[in-house]
């Protein structure tokens, strides 16, 4: 398999659903490529859910959408056992965790406890229910989308969920072009119905495997080694980057350089992912005047190359 031409042209299908968006939608194949799991905020409207079927679609995953409110419980994303009398025994019946990519919609809209019932799902691939514990297919993917917190009726994701997702990415609103564009032609969830997969499961561990064989060389880890120290310093965040953190980066990294058809890690590929894979993680310390993306690039502003 050509892996910069396979890749190329699911980035190519992506963008003929996301209008302006090849970023956005760079990022979300570099997640999924990365094995990681997405979140996407923004506005209601803006296209996030679209994004998430998009990708599914596009990589041949089976598909599951769960609508996140606050009366929804944790076992309704994990299932339930029903008592069978035919069978004169409870039968499990799977909820729809039990898919390859879930889509959590309006994540921030359900209970805490809703939401915490994803972390294990989303950290090791399995769910305990009932006392038994239950394997998830593979790959398994949360995409969730969430709205602003200062929306009505939203709770805020706890710092421990927050930390299982590799990216968060937002879309914004569209430039005037791409937005003509939206005017003039069909919707977007029609295009959706006549996707076709580019991609089989196999063929998209072929592809997680070259990311794994991307190479890095030591001052790009002395550089990254600088960039999670630099977060922990006290000068930029309240609180620096985990370990975890700091290898989930080097996977999106690698993720973004074969994309750009490169088989080594550059600086440049480290910048781009930063923000997306980090400012979700941290909170700027309280005089900075600034969000928390906008505090990671003045952070690679500040810290010097290799």
């Amino acid at each position: 398999m050509d892996v910069t031409r396979k890749i190329q042209t699911i980035l190519d299908q992506l963008n003929t659903v996301m209008v302006g968006k090849p970023g956005q939608v760079q990022d979300g194949v570099a997640c999924l490529l990365a094995g990681g799991h997405l979140l996407i905020e923004d506005v209601p409207g803006v296209g996030k859910t679209t994004l998430a079927h998009a990708l599914a679609r596009t990589f041949g995953l089976q598909f599951s959408r769960v609508q996140f409110t606050a009366d929804l419980m944790p076992s309704d994303l994990s299932g339930v056992s029903v008592y069978d009398r035919g069978q004169e025994r409870f039968v499990f019946h799977p909820g729809p965790v039990f898919a390859q990519v879930l889509l959590a919609d309006e994540i921030n809209r359900a209970s805490p406890k809703t939401q915490s019932a994803l972390l294990e799902a989303m950290e090791e691939k399995q769910v305990s229910v009932e006392g038994e514990t239950r394997a998830l297919p593979w790959p398994f993917f949360v995409i969730a989308t969430q709205n602003p917190h200062d929306q009505l009726g939203t709770y805020a994701l706890p710092e421990s969920q927050l930390d299982r997702f590799l990216m968060r990415i937002s879309l914004s609103y569209p430039e005037r072009a791409a937005e003509r564009e939206l005017l003039a032609g069909h919707g977007r969830r029609d295009m959706l119905e006549t996707l076709p997969a580019l991609l089989n499961t196999q063929e998209l561990a072929t592809l997680q495997q070259a990311v794994g064989r991307v190479h890095v060389a030591e001052p790009l880890l002395d550089y990254v080694q600088d960039l999670v120290a630099a977060t922990r310093n006290g000068r930029w965040f309240l609180q620096g980057l985990s370990p975890r953190a700091g290898i989930a980066l080097m996977r999106a990294a690698r993720a973004q350089a074969l994309i750009a058809g490169r088989d080594y890690v550059a600086p440049d590929d480290v910048q781009a992912i930063l923000p997306q894979c980090v400012a979700h993680r941290m909170i700027p310390v309280s005089d900075a005047g600034r969000g928390a993306v906008e505090q990671v690039r003045a952070m690679i502003d500040a810290v010097p190359l290799p």
